[in-house]
C-alpha cells in the first residue's frame, strides 16, 4: 500500500518536471518585442526608408524601383526583419491582417522572373495563401499547470480507490 503512494508521488513529481515548459510569457511582451523588429537599427542599415517593410504590412517598392529593391540590401534587410518577428511572435499579424508567410510569398513572387515581378501588393497574395494559414494551424497545447493539476488529482483519485 505505501509503496503505491510513493510510485505515485515519483510519478507525479517526475511528470510536473517534464511538463513544466517554463516561466509563462506576457503577451504584451511578445508583441513589444515583435513590433521592435521594425525599429531595430541593427538590422535596418542600407534600405531606404520608404521601402522598408513596416507594422503596416505594406511594401511600397514601385516597379521602377523593383531591381534596386531585390538586388540591393532592402530584400535581405527584410527577410531579417521578418526572421526577428517571427521568433519573437510566430503568428503575428500585420495592420493588413496578412501573415509573416504571406509577406515572404509577396517578396518571393514580387522579385522573381516570371509575370509577377514588381508586384508588391501584399493582399494579392493573401488570398493565396489563405487556405494553407487555416489548413496548418495548430491547436494550442495545454498549458502545464493545468495538465499537471489534472494529472495530480487523477494520481490522488486512482490511490484514493485503490486504498478503499
Amino acid at each position: 500500500m505505501e509503496r503505491h503512494v510513493w510510485i505515485c508521488g515519483i510519478l507525479l513529481f517526475v511528470f510536473a518536471v517534464l511538463c513544466n515548459s517554463g516561466e509563462a510569457q506576457n503577451p504584451g511582451q511578445l508583441v513589444a518585442r515583435a513590433r521592435s523588429c521594425f525599429n531595430a537599427n541593427n538590422i535596418y542599415k542600407r534600405c531606404n526608408g520608404p521601402y522598408r517593410l513596416t507594422q503596416s504590412g505594406y511594401i511600397n517598392v514601385p516597379l521602377a524601383a523593383t531591381d534596386q529593391f531585390c538586388y540591393g540590401p532592402c530584400l535581405s534587410e527584410t527577410h531579417l526583419v521578418l526572421d526577428c518577428v517571427d521568433h519573437s511572435l510566430s503568428s503575428f499579424i500585420f495592420y493588413n491582417r496578412a501573415t509573416i508567410n504571406n509577406i515572404r510569398s509577396t517578396l518571393q513572387s514580387a522579385c522573381s522572373h516570371s509575370h509577377e515581378r514588381g508586384n508588391f501588393n501584399v493582399e494579392e497574395y493573401m488570398q493565396d495563401f489563405l487556405v494553407d494559414e487555416w489548413s496548418s494551424a495548430k491547436v494550442p497545447p495545454i498549458p502545464s499547470t493545468i495538465f499537471t493539476f489534472i494529472l495530480a488529482i487523477s494520481v490522488l483519485l486512482f490511490t484514493a480507490i485503490t486504498v478503499l
